[in-house]
């Protein structure tokens, strides 16, 4: 039985629900709020708040955003003629703080896992064909995780796309900028070479 006063129990049972935050965590981060300021704790509870009233998909590549179509839809310097497919908003964000891709992106939210229950039905793949017959996507480049997922993913799109007649690519993966070879496993040195390019 917890000692704690039942209102620090609450939110510490609350914080050890969040991804990756196991008791002990969860216990530091609620006495940190507790020692805070009480205009600093209810500046945390109306931000997430905020996201939970503001945040929703954009309704034409489902990203995270506050305003419909989101910011990089909504940009005409774009290149509208290629399309980058994530599985995630965060992917979307790891690419895009990169400054190097200037085209336009469409989320999955997910990747096919038939042991988890996932399909192609739970997918934003659908929408993504949508798009395809509508704009004029030249290239698609498939940027799903290096997993088995994510392979899985790209297959199932490849055999879509590729019909449409639509240049389809696939980003490059291997052996990691500042990696070593020798420290690496057999599947990262597998497409490392697989992916290797004429100097």
């Amino acid at each position: 039985m917890s000692s704690y006063a039942k209102p620090i129990e609450s939110l510490i049972e609350a914080l050890t629900r969040l991804p990756g935050i196991g008791r002990k965590t969860a216990l530091r981060l609620a006495f940190h709020i507790l020692r805070s300021s009480l205009s600093e704790a209810q500046a945390l509870a109306r931000a997430i708040l905020e996201v939970k009233e503001k945040i929703r998909l954009c309704s034409l590549c489902f990203n995270l955003t506050d305003e419909d179509p989101c910011p990089i839809c909504k940009d005409e310097q774009r290149l509208k003629e290629i399309l980058c497919i994530v599985e995630s908003p965060n992917d979307l964000m790891a690419i895009e703080n990169t400054g190097v891709y200037r085209g336009r992106y469409h989320v999955l939210h997910g990747a096919i896992a038939p042991l988890e229950g996932i399909g192609p039905e739970h997918l934003k793949i659908k929408e993504l064909m949508e798009r395809l017959q509508k704009e004029k996507v030249k290239e698609v480049i498939l940027a799903t995780n290096p997993t088995v997922e994510g392979g899985a993913t790209a297959l199932y799109l490849t055999d879509l796309i590729k019909p449409l007649g639509i240049k389809l690519t696939r980003i490059a993966s291997g052996i990691p900028v500042g990696g070593e070879i020798e420290y690496s496993d057999g599947m990262t040195l597998t497409k490392a070479l697989e992916g290797r390019r004429e100097v």
